[in-house]
């Protein structure tokens, strides 16, 4: 069997598990995320518990390009794009104004944080599925990332409905990334280097 079909079947895995409120632990470009449809309530109140984690404390938010953005901000920045070119590590931003999404993964103050993820299976799974997708730290809540698959406690892993094959792993050291918050000016805050 070919690469391309390995992948391509095991997004649309990913997708049909994600379309029927379930929850996945994957890959991204910077740790082991835990995540869902971020429109479906049901789903994302599944991994606050499974975190252990409250429902005041939003999550970082996956899309694969700056179209998808625009539909989930009520406005982009000008400053964001060339934040965006400049930072060489993986950047969230968090943007003032959430739209489309589900209530629980915006913050109280209707802010949201979003990465334009460039992890290529990220970016197949809500390109397929088409819609944003959570992400959050495959870990209970206040404890430390996990830095290797294998570190993952073994009940989180028992309590998604799918693991992405770790062939799609392509972090070479646990980072979280960038996060900064803008403001609807174009004024920014660097909160994690």
């Amino acid at each position: 069997m070919s690469y391309e079909k390995t992948f391509a079947d095991d997004v649309k895995k990913a997708v049909e598990i994600l379309k029927k409120g379930g929850i996945i632990l994957y890959p991204t470009e910077t740790i082991w995320g835990i995540g869902c449809d971020a429109t479906n309530a049901k789903a994302i109140r599944r991994i606050y518990k499974l975190k252990k984690r409250s429902g005041s404390k939003s999550m970082i938010i996956l899309v694969e390009d700056e179209l998808r953005l625009k539909h989930h901000v009520k406005k982009v920045p000008e400053i964001v794009s060339d934040l965006i070119q400049s930072i060489r590590k993986p950047l969230s931003v968090i943007y003032p104004e959430a739209r489309n999404l589900a209530n629980n993964a915006i913050a109280e103050d209707g802010s949201v944080a979003i990465r334009i993820t460039s992890h290529p299976f990220c970016q197949a799974l809500i390109k397929n599925l088409n819609k944003p997708i959570v992400s959050t730290s495959a870990n209970f809540s206040g404890e430390p990332a996990p830095n290797t698959f294998q570190s993952i406690a073994p009940v989180i892993k028992e309590s998604v409905d799918l693991i992405v094959p770790m062939l799609y792993e392509t972090i070479n050291e646990v980072k979280a990334s960038t996060l900064i918050q803008v403001k609807n000016d174009g004024t920014f805050i660097i909160l994690r280097d």
